[in-house]
């Protein structure tokens, strides 16, 4: 960040599960990037789910607010960004609100009403995925909407996502990515408590979602002569016949071992960094934070082929879009472990040079302060959408069982 002194502002942190993080990207986005706003001066609020975080009043420097939730998986984020913003009404007046999720996009005039000023971070392309039924895709499409015609300023964590919204909507976004935390050298000892070696597995982390292709990646594996075992780290909220599938391929080849969801965050850590290879299938969303971390890990990266991924990865990722293509990438990994040392020690340099949470937190602080002076893009677009519809490719797909569909998309993550 700038060494000028900034006005110290209020900023609160809405629409996730809260601090200390223990999930997924936002969680983690607000941890690294409120405690440097925090050494700025700044005063931060972030919004928490009673029992999903650990209850704390303080933490890195930051307030927290723990508010309940519905137990339910189509309202909970709904549920609880709405009693935050109740309490936003109530309380003292916030100069800046992040809010966290285009689902949240309905709450965002509420908020602005309070004379508070509104980012909302849009995320990913949610509509495109197959675990929302056709209203819960309407649904975000609609938020989208909303957003871009109510926000003062929009985040996108990546081009591609930037792309999208000036296609649909001719409106500007702020490109704010997330940042990699680097590991040089990591420890091993957690990894001899699930009986594995370092280099010698490969790794897959992902919630079991269709857009996330786990069953490609398992397919391929499978029907691969790789020696080396694949470590699936992961679980499924919502698709019961999806994970039944994968779980299937598991039970059926004993050099797949399924591990759940790891939520030892130093033994997660350990698994990214001595994999031989980590596979990341994931297509709909932009900058993933699983994408960034394996990065970080210095692990060489076999990656759906798509633009969100060869936009992090740039050329020093591998890219597959059939089960097959996985297969003989992982094979020519265990053929040649050299060169996959080489390729992950590249990638850990990108993430360092160009992913790094101190520039992205000067990003956020420079926007709240733009935010703070009444720089807005309200108004700016009327919501409608652009005749021509963006499209990214999908690529490849299994033939699989319908998951279950969620009526709305506001549930957990993993």
């Amino acid at each position: 960040m700038s060494d000028r002194e900034p006005r110290p502002l209020r900023i609160a942190m809405v629409g996730t599960r809260g601090v200390p993080a223990a999930y997924g990207g936002f969680e983690t986005a607000i941890e690294e990037i409120g405690q440097r706003l925090v050494a700025r001066g700044h005063t931060v609020t972030v919004y928490c789910r009673t029992g999903k975080v650990e209850r704390l009043k303080t933490y890195l420097g930051m307030k927290l607010v723990h508010l309940p939730a519905e137990k339910s998986k189509t309202l909970e984020t709904l549920s609880h960004t709405a009693l935050s913003v109740l309490h936003m009404l109530f309380s003292r007046r916030q100069d800046v609100a992040f809010v966290f999720n285009a689902a949240n996009a309905p709450f965002v005039s509420t908020i602005r009403a309070r004379g508070t000023a509104v980012a909302v971070h849009v995320d990913g392309l949610e509509w495109k995925r197959d675990k929302w039924s056709s209203s819960g895709k309407r649904y975000y499409r609609k938020a989208e909407e909303i957003a871009v015609k109510h926000a003062d300023a929009l985040i996108a964590d990546a081009a591609g996502i930037a792309d999208y919204y000036d296609h649909e909507f001719g409106i500007p976004t702020e490109l704010l990515t997330y940042g990699s935390n680097i590991l040089r050298e990591p420890a091993s000892d957690k990894l001899a408590e699930l009986g594995l070696t370092p280099g010698a597995y490969h790794l897959v982390v992902a919630r079991f979602e269709p857009e996330n292709h786990v069953d490609v990646i398992v397919d391929g594996y499978a029907a691969s002569a790789a020696k080396l075992p694949l470590v699936v780290v992961g679980s499924a909220p919502y698709a019961a016949a999806y994970t039944e599938r994968i779980a299937a391929v598991a039970t059926s080849d004993d050099r797949i071992r399924m591990l759940g969801g790891v939520w030892d965050q130093e033994q997660l850590d350990q698994l990214y960094a001595h994999a031989l290879t980590y596979s990341h299938g994931h297509s709909v969303g932009g900058t993933n934070p699983s994408l960034l971390r394996s990065m970080g890990a210095g692990t060489a990266v076999l990656a759906w082929d798509v633009v969100f991924n060869r936009e992090v990865l740039g050329d020093d990722g591998e890219f597959f879009a059939t089960s097959e293509e996985l297969g003989e990438l992982i094979v020519a990994a265990e053929a040649h472990p050299a060169r996959a040392d080489a390729i992950g020690g590249q990638l850990r340099n990108r993430a360092e040079q160009t992913y790094d949470w101190d520039v992205v937190s000067a990003g956020y602080e420079e926007l709240a302060l733009r935010l703070a002076r009444g720089y807005s893009t309200h108004g700016q677009s009327n919501g409608h959408r652009n005749e021509t519809p963006w499209e990214v490719p999908t690529g490849y797909r299994t033939n699989i069982p319908a998951p279950v569909r969620q009526s709305a998309p506001i549930g957990d993550d993993q």
